[in-house]
């Protein structure tokens, strides 16, 4: 029985050290019952290698010990959804921007770009990969340092499970709409609508002695009168939507109509060369005829990131009027909404 001694050993030396004996009392019981069991059905001793296959049915020391162990979890089941919805939040908001903004440097920002001059794209691609992998384990390190930290307060002072039914959040319906958000919506379009009459009927952005920015007047007429519009469009549907907070199919396809004519009209005034003249009594005409030129040229790089930001809004959009479309059971709260 050696074998059966070693094996004991091997399980005791990962046990607890106030729990060792009682432990290993049981185990080695348990065992020596299986044993006297088998040779009782096969008439004799077991040999070393019956004993050896019955050890193995039991598993590696250190596994058996472990089920005598307190189950210890980095983070537990209370925190855990938590834990991972905060992980994929930072996923989201860190690394997503810190990736656009790396591939805008590389492509805006002739002094980052010579940096990689002479490299292949796949050279590239991969110090991008390189530094991405480097910040998202960044990330993810530290959130969940803090949700191991807070495992362990919960462990001790149980915050968690001291909670109130009644001050469980509302229903959503995702259909509602916050009369406050329209509230701050009308005022926004009717001071713009407001202030975009008074002061940018003509193209002249700036009038004074030492600086005036002027706009083409040919292209403007379009951007003024159509940004006027789709003000207008916004005040009605705020209107419409204080009087009854909640989405319709009607009222979210003008929204999607309204946001991509926005973001048209914006796409266009970046690419258009709108600005026409900057000039000032203590600016060189030559100096002038640069900045003009040079602050064109940007407005028509930003281009690309305005039709990314574009497309997005136009998929929220797309989502809402799905979302609203699609037949669905009562929704608490609508009935009350729609009264």
């Amino acid at each position: 029985m050696q074998l059966l001694e070693r094996y004991l050993q091997a399980v005791k030396f990962w046990l607890p050290k106030d729990q060792k004996e009682d432990i290993i009392a049981e185990l080695s019981e348990d065992i020596r019952s299986q044993i006297d069991e088998k040779e009782t059905e096969l008439g004799r001793k077991l040999n070393e290698v019956e004993l050896e296959s019955i050890l193995k049915q039991r598993g590696r020391p250190i596994l058996v010990a472990n089920r005598y162990l307190p189950q210890e979890q980095l983070i537990g089941p209370v925190l855990f959804p938590i834990y991972r919805l905060v992980l994929k939040i930072v996923m989201l908001c860190y690394l997503v921007p810190w990736t656009v903004t790396w591939i805008a440097l590389l492509i805006f920002n002739s002094g980052y770009a010579a940096k990689f001059a002479g490299h292949s794209w796949v050279e590239i691609l991969g110090s991008l990969w390189a530094q991405l992998w480097g910040t998202a384990f960044l990330a993810a390190g530290t959130v969940t340092l803090v949700f191991a930290i807070l495992e362990r307060v919960q462990r001790k002072s149980h915050f968690l499970e001291e909670w109130n039914p009644r001050k469980l959040p509302p229903v959503n319906n995702p259909n509602l709409i916050s009369r406050f958000n329209s509230i701050v919506e009308l005022a926004a379009n009717m001071i713009f609508g407001l202030w975009w009459s008074a002061n940018m009927s003509t193209g002249v952005v700036l009038n004074q002695v030492n600086l005036r920015i002027a706009l083409a007047p040919a292209l403007w007429r379009y951007f003024f009168w159509g940004f006027l519009l789709i003000a207008f469009v916004n005040i009605g549907l705020a209107v419409a939507n204080l009087a009854r907070p909640y989405w319709t199919a009607r009222r979210a396809a003008i929204r999607l109509v309204s946001d991509m004519a926005g973001s048209v009209f914006f796409c266009w005034l970046l690419k258009a060369n709108v600005l026409a003249e900057l000039s000032g009594a203590s600016i060189p005409p030559e100096k002038a005829i640069q900045v003009t030129a040079l602050l064109n040229l940007w407005m028509g790089r930003v281009f690309p990131i305005a039709v990314i930001f574009g497309l997005v809004i136009a998929v929220v959009n797309i989502l809402r009027i799905v979302r609203v479309a699609a037949p669905t059971a009562h929704i608490p709260g609508k009935t009350a909404a729609m009264a």
